[in-house]
């Protein structure tokens, strides 16, 4: 047979997972029109991620053309990444995203965000392992127990026995200074930085000193209510203290323990020196403890706010260890700074009293901590299983701040950022380069990605890895 196709355009189906397929083969040789059309199909979504295709004899057979052409057209696709061909499996559609977004049905939302089908981005736990037996009996003994009072417009400050669960439980495991009356419970981390944002704007507080790499939604927050975020260096050995002398700040938000998302502990000599830096300034420095339960391969690294209880405010919430969609977090207040903040909360709860119940109960009878340990074996295991399948797939690249948290971060020894990031779309997977999270006032660069291993199921993690591997340089 030629290998010219005629000059139609009438597209010729083929049979393809049980399901038939249109290829517009146009004028041109024959596996340069198969290659067009099959690229084209995946491209346009036509084609779905995972899709199995027929064998290269059917396809032939249906095409009415040499089988060799089409199995010089898959091998093209395959190098090209658009097709997946493994010993005994057959050939299978990459898992990429498309060009273009699949029409959005009549009357839906214009904007339709796109769901990966492997997600590594950072600051997420694995949900699927939210305990759901354990909290409903914690809602029923909650519940079951609570005075009647307690379904009423409450404290604004929070629910007595969760402040007083909680109290136990920081001061047992982290280290904190804390009582009772100083506990704040808000609705998760971010809630907490807008009350303490409009509580140093009313001191006459318009800047914030924050970590050169960190949240964007935290500065935005920040920003939103009237305070400005100015960066300071992150090194090797964490925040660089030193650069608050410049600024004149007279407030910084650290992430001590495990900066985000670098990875790296606040240095002793450092903690220490931004302790005297709020005693000597008078200044507050705000603690973000957002996955303070998860260590691996170091001691436990206390609070910073067991130094100075006067001059650093504690953040913590059960985003990362329980769920972020509980929206329940807590903060731990110098004693002056209580009546202020809970003035601009408001004058009623506005968690859940239920949710509020049901995690002291969780707390009081060990669950929480039971929970916690087990998912801090898991984490460790993908850490490892990540580290491993890295050093097979990219050996000459680097993985830092790896012995505690939920990530890690990959320093690319060749490649740029952009591009891999931009690669990892074609696989259908979601990860997020470290420029994501520089400070807008910097301009260092630095080739890396911010992995998180935390947010996929146990059956997605496998599958979430070979991806990540796929795309790497």
């Amino acid at each position: 047979m030629s290998d010219s196709w005629s000059n139609s355009e009438e597209e010729t189906p083929a049979s393809i997972g049980g399901v038939d397929l249109h290829l517009d083969l146009h004028t041109g040789r024959v596996r340069e029109a198969l290659v067009d059309a099959l690229r084209d199909a995946v491209r346009s979504g036509r084609l779905a991620p995972g899709t199995s295709l027929p064998p290269t004899r059917s396809l032939a057979a249906d095409l009415g053309m040499a089988r060799n052409t089409a199995v010089q057209a898959y091998s093209e696709l395959v190098a090209e990444g658009w097709l997946i061909s493994r010993q005994g499996a057959g050939t299978v559609v990459a898992q990429r995203a498309p060009d273009r977004p699949r029409p959005v049905p009549a009357g839906a939302r214009a904007s339709v965000p796109h769901r990966h089908l492997h997600d590594l981005r950072p600051g997420r736990p694995d949900v699927s392992a939210f305990p759901r037996t354990e909290w409903i009996r914690a809602v029923r003994r909650a519940v079951s127990s609570a005075p009647d009072s307690a379904f009423g417009y409450g404290d604004r400050l929070g629910r007595p026995e969760l402040r007083a669960a909680v109290s136990t439980y920081l001061a047992r495991t982290r280290g904190v200074d804390v009582t009772p009356e100083r506990v704040i419970v808000c609705s998760g981390a971010s809630h907490g930085f807008a009350l303490l944002a409009q509580a140093l704007r009313a001191q006459g507080v318009s800047e914030l000193a924050v970590e050169s790499y960190g949240l964007g939604m935290h500065r935005k927050v920040f920003h939103d209510n009237g305070v400005r975020t100015r960066p300071i260096g992150v090194d090797g050995v964490g925040a660089r203290i030193v650069d608050l002398e410049a600024l004149g700040s007279r407030a910084v938000l650290l992430t001590p323990s495990h900066q985000f998302p670098t990875g790296v502990a606040l240095d002793p000599e450092r903690r220490t020196a931004v302790v005297e830096w709020a005693r000597r300034t008078g200044g507050i420095v705000i603690e973000d403890d957002y996955d303070g339960e998860f260590r691996y391969d170091r001691r436990p690294i206390g609070a910073l706010q067991g130094l100075d209880p006067d001059h650093v405010v504690y953040v913590g919430t059960t985003s990362k260890s329980l769920a972020p969609g509980l929206r329940l977090g807590w903060m731990v207040l110098p004693e002056r700074m209580v009546p202020a903040v809970a003035e601009f909360k408001g004058g009623h709860e506005v968690v859940g009293v239920v949710d509020q119940l049901a995690m002291a109960e969780l707390i009081e009878t060990g669950a929480y901590d039971r929970h916690v340990r087990a998912m801090r074996l898991r984490y460790r295991r993908r850490r490892d299983q990540l580290v491993d399948a890295v050093a097979d797939a990219a050996p000459d690249s680097r993985i830092t701040g790896m012995s505690a948290g939920l990530h890690v971060l990959l320093e690319l020894a060749s490649g740029n950022e952009s591009a891999v990031v931009e690669g990892s779309a074609w696989q259908d997977l979601a990860v997020y380069g470290l420029a994501q999270f520089r400070h807008p006032d910097i301009t260092e660069q630095r080739d890396a990605l911010v992995i998180g291993y935390g947010t996929p199921s146990a059956s997605g993690w496998p599958g979430a890895l070979e991806a990540l591997c796929r795309v790497l340089p």
